[in-house]
Parts: C-alpha cells; structure tokens; sequence
C-alpha cells in the first residue's frame, strides 16, 4: 500500500462521522418521504415499499409547483440585484481613497450584526408605504438590501487580491477605465462574484421570516412558507408529503452550487494577462 493510498484512507476514516452527521438528516427525509402514509409514524427506516407517488400527490396538493417558481424568480432577481450594487461598490471600496471610505466600511460591517427580525416591522411599514404587500418586489428588494452588506464584504476582499498592474497594464495598451474594468478585472475577479452570488442566492431561498410578513395570499407563497403552511395549523400532519417538498425544495440549491462551484473553477484563469 502507497503511502497516497494510506493517507486517503486515514482522511476518509476521519471525514466519515462529519458525513454521516451531515448526511443524516437527508436520509431521514427522503426514507419519510418515501414511505406510505400507514407506515410514516413507525419506528422504522426500511418501508414496505417505495412510495415514489407521495412526490406526485406532494406537488398536486400543496401548490408545490407555484411555491417553487416563486422562490426562483425571488432568490434570482434579488441575487442579481445584491451583486449589481455590490461590485461597483466594493470596487471602489478597494481602489478608490475618497472622504468616507472608513465610515461606509464600518456602516457595512456594523449592519451585519443586525439580525432581520429586528428591522422588520419598520420594514413592513416601509413596504406598506410603497404598496408592496403581497408583491415579490417587496421581498426581491428586502433580500438584496440584507444581502449587501455581506457581498461587498466578500468582493472586496477578492478585489483586493488582484494586483493593480493587472489594470495599469490595460491602460497603457490603450483601454479606458470602462474597457480594463469589464475586459480584465471583472473576469479575474469571477470567483469572489460566483461566491457571493451564492451566498444571495441560499440566504434568499432559506429566508422565511420576511417573506411571512411581506406575503399575504396562497398563491405569492415562497417555498419556506408553503412548508411551513403544511405543518401550521394542522391537526393532521401528512409528514410524507412535508419530508416529500423538504427534499424537494433542497435539489434546486444543490444544482446551483454544482454548476456554480464549476463555474468558480473556470473563472479562475479567465481574463489573464499574457
């Protein structure tokens, strides 16, 4: 045996408690929600049959289908938005010495310490005022507000990272400040943005609290509170079904981190300077 192999083995045997904690939740999810209805409640992870319909009967019943939307169309527009004002800002946070620079810092960090549920009845009040209630522009707007901060933070510090002659190089073959930003420093800087891209994208898909004051009917419903409107107020809880969209509702984060965390390897080498 390789002295590799001996080191792989002696990782995985250290790594393997940390994945099965980690992955244990998951099998309980998805054993639920494979059970039949009779035999969610037993005891027991081995059901008599695979119940692939609950998934099925889960996305008919529960309004599954429009939940999710919801959540792709909040959680996308409201990343977009966080990362469109975050790059010009943490850009010139980094390469820009202007009256204010520290202040708008530690306005940002301190804002970080605010937990949501804090500003949220200000916020209702501010969103009523805009006739935004029930609207998913109210939510796309609070999630980016929430989200920026933290963004910035994570661009600037990937900014940073970057050496000016990368720029300064571009300048002197001729390229305005508009061309060398978008041409060279922006593709070096595509890992920093994929991460926080990701980070607004998860923050706003697992966000319920605003999203249950802000949304009003059924039919504007993220995937949190569609959840959780299959727990609340029940006197009988179909587990299979609520494990059936939890696991569900899991699957579009893990496509979007897979395709992002490619992404960041690609972005990686792009807009290098010969």
């Amino acid at each position: 045996m390789t002295r590799k192999m001996r080191r792989t083995i002696w990782s995985w045997a250290l790594l393997s408690p940390l994945v099965v904690l980690t992955l244990f939740p998951f099998a309980v999810m998805l054993v639920t929600a494979l059970k039949p209805a009779s035999e969610v409640l037993r005891p027991t992870w081995l059901p008599s049959r695979l119940a692939w319909e609950n998934f099925g009967t889960m996305w008919q019943a529960t309004g599954f289908g429009r939940a999710l939307w919801n959540s792709v169309v909040v959680a996308t527009l409201s990343t977009l938005l966080a990362v469109a004002v975050s790059i010009p800002l943490a850009y010139a946070l980094d390469r820009h010495r202007f009256p204010g620079r520290s202040a708008i810092r530690q306005i940002l960090l301190v804002t970080q310490m605010l937990s949501p549920i804090v500003l949220v009845i200000g916020l209702f009040r501010l969103v009523v005022a805009l006739g935004w209630v029930d609207s998913p522009w109210g939510v796309v707007v609070a999630y980016a507000a929430f989200s920026v901060a933290f963004t910035t933070w994570m661009l600037q510090a990937s900014f940073a990272a970057i050496p000016r002659e990368i720029e300064e190089a571009a300048w002197l073959e001729g390229a305005s400040g508009w061309t060398a930003l978008r041409t060279v420093f922006l593709p070096q800087a595509l890992p920093g943005i994929a991460a926080a891209a990701l980070f607004s994208f998860v923050a706003a898909w697992n966000e319920f609290v605003i999203a249950l004051t802000l949304l009003r009917s059924e039919e504007s419903y993220t995937l949190p509170i569609q959840v959780f409107s299959l727990v609340a107020g029940r006197y009988t809880v179909e587990w299979h079904h609520v494990m059936a969209a939890t696991l569900s509702a899991t699957l579009p984060v893990a496509v979007v981190f897979a395709w992002l965390q490619r992404y960041l390897v690609r972005g990686l080498g792009a807009g290098a300077v010969k």
